[in-house]
């Protein structure tokens, strides 16, 4: 077997260490990747002198074959291709003779790799932020549809406050925005073009790194070699956003997993996105609500290993970064898939108003009302939350209803009584960025204005 090595080694890699090495498996992925970086620094090579127009014309022709064979599947892998990137190379002088061994010049494996792998996570993240965008979308249709269908607001699991269902699904709009942010911000960090580095310490041909970055569409070049093969902050960024987006996610999916059993019954989940039980006939199983929120201790695990693969690493390239792609690859596939099936969730899924408003105009939620109604006329909050929380243990214990019992207070009386009545509470909340009907109208817009800003930022 011929390595790209072969001329230091009077042998062969044994077979344990071809099995160990080899990534050929998953990083075939990046294919067009290493397609476009390998015309970049032909085409510069070319510039420079290095390579002749003649030879240029010949590699260049060789990477149009070798790309049209791997994208119909008709590429043949031999024994030797430890990688993409050297099953490319071998394919290339295969067809283009001694010319495709210049394709190499100035190169080394380790600027080759990372300018890959930054060129896909830059192209991954541009696309799991419009799928992100394509979500919040649906969020604000549905909060649209809502109307004035309201739902307890809960802490600690417990009913809290009446609010909107819009100011509800929201809440999580404005949470998958930040994760947009985080998303736009890692692929910032990765669109700096590593090209030219070389092994570690750049080279003394004539190269042309400013170039080959303007070539691929790379904001800017790198400004330290060593640095620039080494560094994978870029990917740790996105396996940490991708994360934060995945528990983002599965809050989401605890929330459908509550509201769709029969002790909620706030949803009705579409047959096309739930399952049924092997066992039981009656069963609707939430089961992409479930996967969604399973699916983000994966996600966390790939930035745990990633971070701990990095932590002992001195500069500049070695081998245990290697293990930065699957998990990379992983998220990136498991993000998407989570999103596009949560996505189709809530879409489809039915919404049982009333029974939201019943379970939101119990008498208990609207508590707090009674304490501030005290407060507008004087009496301090602590005194006023007091009163009220002596009147709902009565009312929890005794024979008397809470409203019974306001209505017979002298400092509170009939007025008060009637912030009790269902659907009242709901309306209260008038304070901006409330879960009253005016601020979620103004939410709303700012929220739509805030998509479209974002998708201006994606690219879309």
């Amino acid at each position: 077997m011929v390595t790209l090595w072969h001329g230091r080694f009077k042998g062969g890699p044994a077979e344990a260490l071809q099995a160990l090495n080899d990534s050929l498996p998953f990083d075939r992925r990046m294919f067009r990747e290493d397609l476009a970086g390998s015309r970049a620094h032909l085409r510069m090579l070319t510039r420079v002198g290095l390579v002749s127009d003649d030879d240029g014309v010949a590699v260049l022709n060789a990477l149009d074959v070798a790309e049209g064979e791997l994208t119909d599947g008709t590429f043949l892998f031999v024994e030797g291709d430890e990688d993409i990137h050297t099953a490319i190379e071998r394919r290339v002088t295969e067809l283009a003779g001694d010319a495709g061994a210049r394709l190499h010049t100035g190169r080394s494996r380790n600027d080759q790799v990372a300018t890959d792998l930054r060129l896909w996570t830059i192209r991954e993240l541009t696309e799991l932020a419009s799928l992100v965008l394509e979500f919040q979308n649906t969020l604000a249709t549905r909060a649209d549809e809502a109307g004035d269908a309201y739902l307890p607001g809960y802490t600690h699991l417990q009913q809290a406050q009446p609010v909107l269902l819009a100011h509800h699904l929201l809440a999580h709009g404005w949470a998958l925005s930040r994760d947009v942010d985080r998303l736009l911000d890692a692929r910032s960090r990765a669109d700096v073009s590593p090209l030219g580095a070389g092994a570690l310490a750049g080279s003394s041909l004539p190269l042309d790194p400013d170039g080959t970055a303007s070539d691929l569409g790379f904001s800017n070049r790198f400004e330290n070699s060593l640095d620039a093969v080494s560094d994978r902050d870029f990917v740790a960024e996105t396996l940490f956003s991708l994360a934060l987006l995945g528990v983002h996610l599965s809050r989401i999916g605890e929330e459908l997993i509550l509201w769709s059993t029969e002790e909620f019954g706030f949803i009705n989940l579409d047959d096309r996105f739930s399952t049924g039980s092997s066992m039981l006939p009656q069963k609707k199983n939430p089961d992409i609500a479930e996967l969604a929120r399973g699916k983000a201790g994966r996600l966390i695990g790939h930035l745990t290993g990633l971070l701990t693969t990095l932590k002992g690493l001195p500069l500049a390239y070695n081998k245990d970064l290697q293990e930065d792609k699957e998990p990379l690859f992983d998220a990136c596939d498991t993000v998407r898939l989570t999103l596009v099936a949560l996505d189709g969730m809530v879409d489809s899924m039915g919404v049982n108003v009333d029974r939201m408003a019943e379970a939101a105009d119990g008498p208990y939620v609207a508590a707090v009302d009674l304490a501030e109604y005290l407060v507008l006329g004087g009496m301090p909050f602590r005194e006023a939350h007091a009163v009220v929380g002596a009147l709902v243990r009565e009312a929890m214990t005794g024979g008397d209803s809470l409203v019974d019992l306001v209505a017979a207070d002298k400092r509170l009386g009939p007025a008060a009584a009637a912030l009790l009545l269902p659907g009242v509470a709901v309306h209260r909340r008038t304070t901006p960025g409330g879960s009253g009907p005016e601020p979620v109208a103004i939410q709303k817009s700012r929220f739509r204005e805030l998509l479209e800003a974002q998708r201006a930022q994606v690219g879309n």
